[in-house]
């Protein structure tokens, strides 16, 4: 399955604002195709990357098909998103001895349908996407494109608390966050903010947006300035200091969905980093999401491995999403010799 279908990785634009509404929560969202040029650079690192290495193989890795996956900030709980007969499920597994459980749906989904999970750094909290309704009797959210209801596909960012290994109840973020049907792929930064992807004004478009967490609140959130005008962003992880941000990025519509790489400097963040051919593979990459040693990058692609190599005739080899990792360190370290 792919999980970069449409209604999850939509169009460019999002003209229409969030209704109030307790039934009816959405007005008209347009979607419009634009050609648009990303301005990608290819990093130049001291030490070639290795290649990613599937994630858990023969326990979470398997027939079905997985992406975006979050730790707690011991290593030792992940969640990740599964393929399911809703849509999509959130899935937790836990080490014990240095071996992963068979992955059970998180307590807290399983019925609506759940994705694009994202840990607090802390790991007080995990925020994720879903269509659940934002009222207790209420319907679950449905996504409106070109005038057209797409029932249940809608995404809203919800919060749900962590203590110790019991989970809250999640609760929906507010209408500050969750400006359209159309709200995804979050990140948590240490301080915080949340970096995500929504409905940008006044153009309408989807962009990396950034909202500011301050005594409980979210400020309104604004747009992050990152590579071409033209470029389309998807599924940022931000580092817990902000120093460096990690995102999907289109070239041109129809084009493949590759990593890239961005640094905060004095004046803004760098033009992105393509991270290249041997950590680009399948059709697409996206979903990323830094590791608990916030060095380690996973992410998930369609990407197989030969038949000749090793776990080339495994069955999780399949063509489906899986997760990936690979380490950042070549980048990390590149950007600390320029630095001197």
């Amino acid at each position: 399955g792919d999980a970069g279908a449409p209604d999850r990785h939509p169009g460019r634009q999002c003209t229409d604002a969030f209704s109030p509404t307790p039934r009816s929560r959405m007005r008209r969202l347009a979607f419009f195709l634009l050609a648009g040029i990303a301005g990608l650079a290819f990093a130049d690192t001291a030490t070639p990357p290795a290649a990613p290495a599937i994630f858990a193989p023969g326990v979470i890795a398997g027939a079905a098909g997985d992406g975006t996956a979050t730790f707690t900030p011991d290593g030792d709980t992940v969640i990740f998103m599964r393929h399911s007969s809703n849509g999509f499920t959130l899935m937790e597994s836990r080490r014990r001895d240095g071996r992963w459980s068979t992955p059970q749906p998180a307590p807290f989904s399983g019925r609506w349908r759940d994705l694009d999970p994202a840990m607090a750094p802390d790991g007080s909290y995990l925020v994720f996407v879903s269509n659940r309704p934002a009222t207790p009797d209420g319907q679950p959210l449905d996504a409106v494109h070109a005038g057209q209801r797409s029932a249940g596909h809608g995404l809203n960012l919800w919060r749900v608390d962590r203590h110790g290994d019991r989970w809250g109840t999640p609760v929906r973020l507010p209408d500050t966050i969750n400006t359209s049907s159309t709200t995804f792929a979050p990140s948590v930064a240490a301080d915080g903010s949340l970096y995500y992807i929504g409905c940008a004004v006044p153009d309408g478009d989807f962009k990396l947006l950034r909202a500011a967490y301050r005594d409980g609140r979210y400020a309104p959130p604004t747009v992050v300035a990152v590579g071409a005008a033209g470029a389309q962003i998807r599924d940022p992880t931000i580092a817990p200091d902000r120093s460096f941000i990690v995102f999907s990025l289109e070239s041109a519509p129809r084009q493949p969905y590759r990593l890239a790489i961005a640094f905060r400097t004095p004046t803004g963040w760098s033009a992105p980093l393509d991270l290249g051919d041997t950590v680009n593979g399948g059709k697409y990459s996206l979903g990323a999401q830094l590791g608990p040693d916030h060095r380690t990058l996973y992410f998930y692609s369609d990407r197989r491995l030969p038949a000749s190599a090793p776990g080339g005739d495994a069955p999780w080899n399949n063509g489906a999403d899986h997760i990936w990792q690979v380490s950042l360190q070549p980048w990390l370290q590149g950007r600390v010799a320029a630095a001197h």
